[in-house]
């Protein structure tokens, strides 16, 4: 295939300018949420009841996925002695979160569904704290589902370990999600009936990168097309899963199945119908035939045509 017009090394430069969460603003919301586990660890020191146990870094920016548009900060917090109804776990954390932060104004700390939310007015981010009750001495807990406040095991800290393995021994692995989360992020804008979580997105990946299915790992265009052509060619019913910590998933028949590499009873399709997966299968055949186009095409001016098919009026060189 050409590379006249755009190859990889234009691909990177996109993602650096457009995609990219830069470095400086990583270590800024980094440092940001470290701040608030400092003071959550301080009041567990002076009161030992206190029943935030400790706070986790959690979502893309832990994964080093995040990407430029990040609006938000996801942060497990582990409890204990807490309501076991979901309702009133959530204004029971937000209350506490109120003695973390005694001088912010009531309307700094936000009560959602399933979480709840701090905003920090000194900078733009977000910060969305996730109750997990605690289970054990080390990370296992009961994740309160952001879908439907149901409550899934999980271990915040092995979810990191399993994306830093493939981030560390697959070179482009990490940038790769980034411009497919840029590419669900566009698809979503431009449809409200699509949907396709981050997390799934990595973990389809993964397993790629893992069964050696991608081509040739050095070049973004060649990586996509292989993502997407393994969704048009499996019509994404095929079993996602991995050995890393479990031995395999529970059997279930939803029409997507990739499953949690830390908890194999939980699904990430479960709340996916067979129309849901039609649409991610039907744009990944619009995404797929676009590259090849793109590959193919005689001018620079077509080339870019089919790239913003892609990635939308965002994408330039």
């Amino acid at each position: 295939m050409s590379r006249k017009h755009i190859d990889h090394r234009h691909i990177q430069d996109f993602a650096d300018r457009v995609v990219n969460l830069n470095r400086d603003d990583a270590r800024k919301y980094r440092e940001q949420v470290n701040r608030l586990r400092v003071k959550v660890e301080d009041l567990i020191v002076e009161s030992p009841d206190f029943e935030l146990r400790k706070m986790l870094l959690s979502g893309s920016l832990a994964k080093h996925t995040a990407l430029k548009n990040i609006n938000d900060v996801d942060v497990a917090v582990y409890v204990t002695s807490a309501p076991e109804d979901v309702g009133e776990l959530i204004s029971w954390l937000a209350g506490k979160l109120h003695k973390v932060f005694p001088n912010f104004s009531r309307d700094q700390v936000v009560v959602q569904n399933y979480s709840v939310k701090v905003e920090f007015r000194g900078t733009s981010l977000d910060v969305d704290i996730v109750p997990v009750y605690q289970k054990g001495e080390d990370d296992r807990g009961q994740l309160v589902s952001q879908e439907d406040g149901t409550r899934l095991q999980t271990n915040v800290t092995l979810h990191k370990e399993f994306i830093t393995k493939r981030r560390k021994k697959y070179a482009t692995y990490t940038q790769v999600v980034r411009l497919l989360k840029w590419w669900v992020k566009v698809r979503k804008e431009q449809g409200s009936e699509f949907k396709f979580k981050s997390f799934m997105v990595e973990l389809v990946l993964a397993k790629l990168f893992d069964d050696n299915k991608i081509s040739n790992v050095a070049d973004y265009p060649e990586t996509l097309l292989d993502f997407f052509d393994y969704i048009v060619r499996t019509n994404f019913s095929e079993e996602v899963f991995f050995t890393d910590y479990v031995g395999g998933p529970t059997p279930c028949n939803d029409p997507i199945r990739v499953f949690d590499p830390v908890n194999p009873d939980n699904n990430l399709g479960r709340k996916y119908s067979a129309s849901d997966r039609d649409i991610i299968v039907s744009e990944a055949v619009d995404a797929g035939d676009a590259i090849e186009a793109a590959l193919k095409a005689p001018t620079k001016e077509l080339t870019m045509y089919y790239w913003r098919k892609v990635y939308g009026p965002s994408f330039s060189i």
